[in-house]
């Protein structure tokens, strides 16, 4: 997409860009010709929205699958106690020097009775690697919004919507009304 006037100044692209032939789609090799590789590259859009859809969907049941692992191998409910001793650190004689003695000592500021449970490296690197990939589309996604071009915006919001539609059949009332359901959306990450 050429963003220049004829005296070579570069232009603002227009909010009702509506440019379907020479239109580039985040990199140059990605650049469209026809109609029909513009009406081919919109569907590939609605297909990687759907996708990442379905991604963060499985990045949900995989932390679900691993908590309840986790769960099952400590013997616990999964919930913790702010300290060892039941207390809640601020109030007890030790913790009230918690923050300097963390400072000062070199200590981890944070345990895991602050944390939660330590997870294996295995499950470490499946999570972040799913949490990248999400990530990496959201970013993608992003640069292809910000083409500004109608066509590609409406594809972003339709395939963001459908993914939304199939993947999202189901919830779970009280986690969400508990505040623990903190969906993002299509927020970059």
């Amino acid at each position: 997409m050429d963003h220049s006037d004829h005296a070579g100044h570069i232009m603002p692209p227009s909010p009702r860009n509506t440019q379907i032939e020479g239109t580039c789609i985040v990199f140059r090799s990605w650049h469209i010709y026809t109609k029909s590789a513009f009406v081919a590259s919109c569907f590939a859009i609605i297909l990687l929205c759907v996708f990442h859809e379905w991604l963060r969907v499985f990045q949900r049941k995989v932390d679900y699958r691993i908590a309840l692992a986790l769960q099952k191998a400590n013997g616990s409910s999964g919930r913790r106690s702010p300290s060892p001793s039941g207390r809640s650190g601020r109030n007890s004689p030790e913790g009230n020097n918690l923050e300097d003695a963390g400072l000062l000592s070199g200590r981890r500021l944070l345990n895991t009775y602050l944390t939660g449970v330590p997870v294996p490296q295995t499950s470490r690197i499946l999570r972040a690697s799913i949490y990248g990939a999400t990530v990496f589309i959201s970013f993608f996604l992003m640069l292809v919004f910000m083409t500004y071009n109608a066509y590609l915006i409406a594809a972003t919001v339709f395939g963001a919507a459908l993914g939304h539609y199939i993947f999202g059949s189901t919830m779970n009332p009280d986690s969400i009304l508990s505040d623990g359901g903190q969906g993002k959306g299509m927020a970059c990450h």
